[in-house]
């Protein structure tokens, strides 16, 4: 799967229609991804997602989180793959995988690798953006959650994370490694009525909304009264930085029949638009939003996680990417401060 914001740059996502009945045996290639914690083996029937959407098979980790030089509390979340062809003139790899630990310090992290379904190498300096940073304000405890953005209006990548939780933030870099930072671009602040105490875990992606003369949307979770859910916004600005707010959420979890909902991600398929998130049962989610953003339509679960290991019956924060024709979704799998980056992909 493909987002306008992704590997190949297209100007609207092309899924490949199809449901896979039933898991492979073995999931592992030679040159693809090395299983870990465990025999890396599934079997059963696989869960068809709804919308005509692919389903998504896991096939390994990322990378081993425990030789990772940098990952002071053993647990990583909220991956963003990015192409690096055509957009940056001596990259390390083809692809950059973002990633993060949740709880403090945390700090943005970054991997690399020339082929989604193969091990990711860690880059030796990370973390490449800090809760301390030249300008900085004092007493963050961690930032986290980072999405990166190719904004094609500036030619550079947008780094956008939350830190604390009440405020995400916005970072510019030309080649993808070293960010400056901009400022705070949302926080509970733009909610007149009070009720949003976290802004936090967002992704931008460019699109049109002619009506609101806006050229990117961004997602985001809200917590609104002791419920978390999805709430948008746009930008008329070429830099992405300046936003306007829903003050009203997009999605809100009681028709998935569940209580919180997160991590969303935007898709463009069959001229609408659509979000996917997790929810706290554990399993994603996805809802048609169209493109003006002003739908609400629940299709049920998008994503179920495995039982065993890595997902441990959660898997969330999805990240999407084609190769070749090929369609491969990088996750955050397993319970809250426990989590691994896994990689699924459509057999």
């Amino acid at each position: 799967m493909v987002d306008r914001d992704d590997l190949e740059r297209s100007n609207a996502v092309r899924l490949a229609v199809g449901r896979r009945a039933f898991l492979k045996g073995s999931l592992a290639t030679s040159g693809g991804l090395i299983l870990g914690g465990g025999s890396g083996l599934v079997s059963g029937l696989a869960h068809a997602a709804p919308a005509g959407f692919p389903t998504y098979t896991y096939i390994g980790t990322a990378f081993n989180k425990n030789n990772l030089r940098y990952n002071p509390t053993g647990e990583l979340i909220f991956p963003c793959i990015r192409g690096t062809v055509g957009r940056i003139a001596n990259p390390l790899a083809r692809y950059y995988l973002y990633y993060a630990p949740h709880d403090a310090p945390g700090g943005i992290c970054l991997a690399y690798g020339d082929h989604l379904s193969g091990q990711f190498t860690e880059y030796p300096y990370n973390p490449i953006f800090s809760r301390k940073w030249p300008g900085g304000p004092d007493g963050i405890s961690h930032i986290s959650s980072p999405h990166v953005l190719w904004n094609s209006r500036v030619r550079q990548f947008y780094l956008y994370f939350h830190g604390e939780n009440t405020v995400t933030r916005v970072a510019t870099s030309t080649d993808g490694i070293n960010f400056t930072y901009q400022g705070g671009c949302v926080s509970t602040r733009f909610f007149t009525d009070g009720s949003v105490t976290e802004t936090s875990y967002a992704r931008v992606f460019e699109h049109d909304i002619p009506s609101k003369g806006s050229h990117f949307v961004m997602v985001f979770m809200g917590m609104q009264k002791g419920r978390r859910k999805i709430f948008w916004g746009w930008s008329a600005s070429g830099d992405a930085q300046t936003w306007t707010i829903q003050q009203k959420p997009l999605i809100s979890p009681a028709a998935d029949g569940v209580t919180d909902i997160s991590g969303p991600h935007v898709v463009f398929r069959n001229g609408t638009a659509y979000v996917i998130y997790h929810g706290n049962s554990g399993k994603m989610y996805i809802t048609e939003v169209g493109l003006n953003f002003d739908r609400e339509v629940h299709l049920g679960v998008f994503h179920h996680p495995l039982s065993g290991w890595p997902d441990k019956g959660r898997s969330a924060a999805p990240s999407f990417g084609t190769e070749n024709g090929e369609e491969y979704m990088f996750y955050e799998a397993g319970g809250r401060l426990e989590g691994s980056i896994a990689v699924a992909k459509v057999l």
